[in-house]
């Protein structure tokens, strides 16, 4: 699978923090070694992004106080 381009073209709020939180998860999925990037072809970069972009993962920004 490609890399969500076109949702990420369509996307409305902040694209730094979806940066970070794609990153983020295709950080924590190859440390994990997901079989999911096996089993589609992806690479964890396309694979995190989609999942985010499908709402499959959620992400937060913490306050640090």
């Amino acid at each position: 699978m490609v890399f969500p381009l076109e949702q990420l073209v369509q996307y409305n709020d902040n694209i730094y923090e979806i940066t970070v939180a794609a990153s983020t998860r295709a950080y924590q999925l190859a440390k994990v070694n997901d079989p999911e990037i096996e089993k589609n072809h992806d690479k964890v970069v396309c694979l995190a992004a989609r999942q985010l972009f499908t709402n499959k993962v959620h992400y937060r920004i913490e306050k640090n106080s």
